[in-house]
């Protein structure tokens, strides 16, 4: 009889605090058979690891019902590399990677430290909300001079992402997709116009990089949609989460603070469950997938998994090593680690040079999501 779990991803309980619930999930067995969501769900480090190495376990999108009226959305999933796997995904991931390989990031730090010491020029020290005010805009500025889109655009950019990236959620409800289904078309409409423009007047940007290269003009807009998506909201949400662990933990960024980077990363993942289906049978940690099933790999219940992590349910802000699945493992590995890491390093340095006593001063509002964990305001004062 193969294993199986309860656990509601919906209850507002698991949903506030799914660390207790992991625990309790992986002393019983490191993978289970979850028939809410219709498919395994991983607890352990190695089973997390193992889903996203293993080539049987693939990415492979299948289009959102109805599809008519959900094409837009579909649109930008079908083309992007995330949602594809080998030989698709390597054409996909081969162009974006070389643009960045050009010397974007190294090019953007010191554009991101003069964003953030602007940022913090305008806030209260008496009080302020740091997500809303510091750790949201930034990011989405960053990454909008990363493609080359205009500042006057990141509002617009902000609220694209935001309505997209609610569709991950278990079960979202008709206003969810009503709003993620525009969202994509207006976003995809801009890109085409900003594509269209560079093509004559090229620039030092992504963009301008992307219009170049073999790629089609609906997998350059993929492309440009998941590079804000997943470097906007992840970027927030790692921030918020690890900050709110520190604060909480009443410690301050280690003298080495990419290691506080990386804790930040692991402690609170911002992302929690990352899907693969079988394409064959597959074995995994005592358990069988037959080929079509689902299996997710929860990289929170890894990420604190006490076999890998001393103290993992403590935040230790010096923590090394760190071997954390925040950014994934294996072919889909988070193409924008090294800018997220660079983002988060430049923008915690900033905040702690600046406010060296800062401290929360409230609490923490959840953005009551699960998949996308994060805060949608952290209040705090210097």
């Amino acid at each position: 009889m193969r294993p199986t779990t309860t656990i509601d991803l919906t209850d507002p309980a698991f949903v506030a605090d799914p660390y207790p619930y992991f625990s309790r999930e992986r002393a019983r067995h490191p993978a289970a058979w979850h028939e809410q969501s219709g498919m395994w769900l991983t607890f352990d480090h190695a089973s997390a690891s193992a889903v996203q190495r293993d080539r049987r376990l693939g990415r492979l999108w299948r289009d959102f019902e109805p599809a008519s009226y959900l094409e837009p959305f579909n649109l930008l999933h079908r083309n992007r590399m995330m949602d594809n796997e080998p030989p698709a995904h390597t054409r996909l991931r081969r162009p974006v990677a070389a643009a960045f390989s050009r010397g974007h990031v190294d090019r953007l730090r010191p554009r991101v430290k003069e964003l953030a010491a602007s940022l913090l020029d305008q806030v209260d020290p008496r009080g302020f909300d740091v997500i809303g005010e510091y750790a949201e805009p930034l990011p989405v500025l960053v990454i909008a001079e990363l493609l080359g889109a205009p500042a006057a655009m990141v509002s617009s950019l902000r609220s694209w992402s935001q309505a997209i990236v609610h569709m991950y959620e278990p079960a979202p409800d008709t206003a969810v997709v009503d709003a993620a289904v525009l969202a994509a078309q207006e976003f995809a409409d801009y890109v085409r116009a900003l594509a269209a423009d560079r093509r004559g007047n090229p620039r030092q940007d992504l963009i301008s990089d992307l219009t170049t290269t073999e790629l089609t003009e609906d997998e350059i807009v993929a492309s440009v949609v998941l590079l804000l998506n997943a470097g906007h909201e992840a970027s927030v949400n790692a921030f918020g989460n690890g900050l709110v662990a520190m604060l909480g933990a009443g410690q301050v960024p280690a003298e080495a603070v990419s290691r506080t980077v990386e804790e930040m990363l692991r402690f609170d993942s911002a992302l929690q469950l990352f899907e693969r289906t079988a394409t064959a049978p597959v074995e995994l940690g005592g358990i069988r997938i037959e080929a079509g099933e689902k299996i997710a790999a929860m990289l929170g219940a890894a990420n604190r998994d006490p076999t890998v992590f001393e103290h993992a349910d403590r935040f230790l802000t010096g923590r090394d090593p760190n071997p954390h699945l925040a950014f994934g493992v294996g072919v889909h590995f988070c193409l924008g680690a090294p800018l997220a890491r660079m983002e988060l390093a430049e923008s915690l340095t900033a905040l702690f040079d600046r406010f060296p006593r800062i401290a929360l001063a409230g609490d923490p509002i959840s953005r009551g999501t699960f998949v996308l964990r994060g805060y949608r305001s952290v209040p705090v004062a210097a």
